[in-house]
């Protein structure tokens, strides 16, 4: 069974890091909340505070095997300051191992050159930082093992674009239609 982490830095967009943790659960894939801060329990750029599952010192990387990134403003900025976090995004991306990111945060991977001739997307606005790659306009779009989603309002696909690369589509289909996601 497939591991996932989402990563949580202070500032994260809620709605973009909390339904990607829900759906991959109501999936049963094992999805862990991570935090970046040096503490538990993370707040949001809503001011939403949210206690996380461990600490990403505490994190056995070698039994992960997708990285998730919300997006936000702030908590990108943080996840992307984070080293211990970056370099396991660039040993993911150089093994092929999956690196999922939204909104704000796909241009993590752009800054590190890991988008250079994939698909990808992000937050309007934020398509130069995408260095090298073939901008979409999709909700999510999956290139290889790196995913990216446009914004909050694409949550939901981007989660089940996730769900469709660890256990299918038929998967993510059914998932769609258990929590009634009318928009496909």
């Amino acid at each position: 069974m497939s591991k996932v982490c989402v990563f949580f830095g202070t500032g994260y967009e809620e709605i973009e890091a909390l339904t990607v943790v829900d759906i991959l659960r109501r999936q049963g894939i094992d999805t862990q909340t991570v935090s970046i801060m040096g503490e538990k329990t993370v707040v949001g750029s809503h001011n939403i505070p949210v206690v996380m599952d461990s600490l990403i010192e505490d994190v056995d990387f070698g039994k992960v095997d997708v990285i998730v990134l919300p997006g936000g403003l702030a908590g990108t900025e943080n996840l992307e300051a984070c080293e211990l976090l970056m370099e396991q995004v660039d040993a993911f991306a150089s093994e092929g191992k999956t690196v999922c990111a939204i909104c704000a945060a796909p241009s993590i991977l752009g800054h590190r050159g890991l988008l250079k001739g994939r698909r990808a997307i992000a937050y309007p606005g934020f398509e130069d930082q995408l260095e090298g790659a073939v901008v979409t306009y999709e909700p999510a779009v999956q290139d290889g093992n790196i995913i990216t989603g446009r914004g909050m309002g694409c949550s939901i696909p981007f989660a089940l674009k996730v769900v469709e690369y660890l256990a299918g589509t038929k998967a993510s289909e059914a998932m769609a239609e258990k929590i009634v996601y009318l928009n496909r």
